[in-house]
């Protein structure tokens, strides 16, 4: 796995602070892992489970397929990361407008 340094006060950019950044980044990166996981768990109905009795599970390869499509996608920090670092993610505080 490659590692990618961040210039954290490209973030400043967009937010207050560098820790306000973080908070926004990490719930954006939830909603979007969220988002990752209802779509996986849809497409891995859509699959036909095999009708074997075995006790034993086999492999299907179509979720085999399916496993290795998603674990090619970025990884949800990294793309909230960019989000922010792009000025993408609108956030506010509980009292205030969109920023």
């Amino acid at each position: 796995m490659q590692l990618k340094p961040v210039d954290l006060k490209t973030m400043e950019k967009n937010v207050k602070n560098t820790y306000e950044g973080v908070i926004v980044a990490s719930r954006r990166a939830r909603q979007i892992n969220d988002d990752v996981r209802k779509d996986f768990s849809e497409r891995l109905k859509e699959i036909a489970p095999t009708t074997e009795d075995d006790v034993e599970e086999k492999e299907n390869p179509e979720q085999l397929k399916l496993s290795l499509e998603f674990e090619k996608k970025p990884k949800p920090h990294l793309v909230a990361l960019k989000e922010m670092m792009d000025g993408k993610i609108e956030f506010r505080y509980k009292d205030t407008e969109v920023k």
